[in-house]
């Protein structure tokens, strides 16, 4: 069966992370565009933030983004990116760290809450001159205790991650951010986060198991109608709309960024024939399988 690629990162980080958890590094103000073309595929240990100034075009999930001047980035380990650069010249700081590493359910939650990482969320911020300088801030203070001998200096560098998420958000409110209230919205965040957790499929030998807002509801011990009226009122959009969308999107990041066939997609997203999983394809995107993958050559 077909697995997806995970593409490298430079060694020195990666130790870094696995031994403590966090990273930060000045960004190199050049870059050779011939070799500039970086692709990351699959499922990752880690989130990342950046602060960039610097021309590029970032693909993220099934997204096209065109960044100039100086922006904020987020990116969610459990979706594929890749980044093509169209300067020679660039600054900034990218700051990596996993989970683990954020220790509180209160602050894991602001990650698998926050529009900032979600698949259907807004993964870049671009910052004026004033804002900007005030996040160079937070992250020359995270390079400077990142490197200190202080002993609490993990819960501030906790801290500073919290602080640009927020003034991130503060910057720009999203549009349907889940507030948790009451019942009804916390029933509506789990399936959220149950939902994104399934992605991305790094296997076709392990095929999606939640697939149906029935599926849903039992794996949260709801009833049905009762899942689907809470995802309803707080999003706006059905339940199994949510569940559509994801699947398409994760069928878009597979036939963008992997030499999976169209088979192995389909096996992998759960459905038993290929076929079926065409017309479904077909049915919420507008566009074949095949079709959609000729338009990236």
């Amino acid at each position: 069966m077909a697995t997806r690629s995970i593409s490298g990162v430079p060694e020195s980080i990666t130790k870094d992370l696995k031994l403590k958890g966090f990273k930060i590094h000045t960004l190199p103000e050049t870059v050779n565009l011939s070799v500039a073309h970086a692709v990351a595929h699959g499922r990752r240990d880690f989130y990342k933030m950046g602060l960039v100034t610097g021309n590029m075009t970032i693909y993220y999930g099934d997204k096209l983004l065109e960044i100039k001047d100086t922006v904020l980035f987020f990116v969610n380990p459990n979706i594929p990116h890749s980044i093509v650069r169209t300067s020679k010249k660039r600054k900034g700081y990218a700051c990596l760290f996993t989970e683990a590493f954020i220790a509180s359910r209160e602050r894991k939650e602001i990650f698998q809450n926050s529009p900032l990482f979600r698949s259907d969320g807004t993964p870049v911020i671009r910052l004026n001159k004033e804002q900007a300088a005030f996040m160079t801030g937070i992250f020359q203070e995270m390079l400077s205790v990142h490197n200190s001998n202080y002993d609490y200096k993990d819960e501030l560098l906790r801290n500073c991650i919290a602080l640009v998420i927020h003034e991130a958000l503060r910057i720009q409110p999203p549009e349907n951010g889940l507030k948790y209230k009451n019942a009804a919205t916390r029933i509506a965040g789990s399936f959220m986060e149950l939902l994104e957790r399934q992605f991305p499929i790094d296997n076709a030998g392990q095929p999606l198991t939640l697939r149906t807002a029935q599926d849903f509801a039992g794996s949260l011990s709801v009833h049905i109608n009762y899942l689907n009226r809470s995802v309803k009122a707080v999003t706006g959009k059905p339940t199994s709309v949510h569940i559509a969308e994801r699947i398409a999107t994760e069928a878009k990041a597979l036939l963008l960024y992997t030499d999976w066939s169209v088979a192995d997609i389909a096996y992998g997203l759960g459905f038993e024939y290929p076929t079926y999983f065409n017309n479904y394809f077909k049915r919420v995107t507008g566009f074949t399988p095949q079709s959609l993958r000729r338009q990236k050559v």
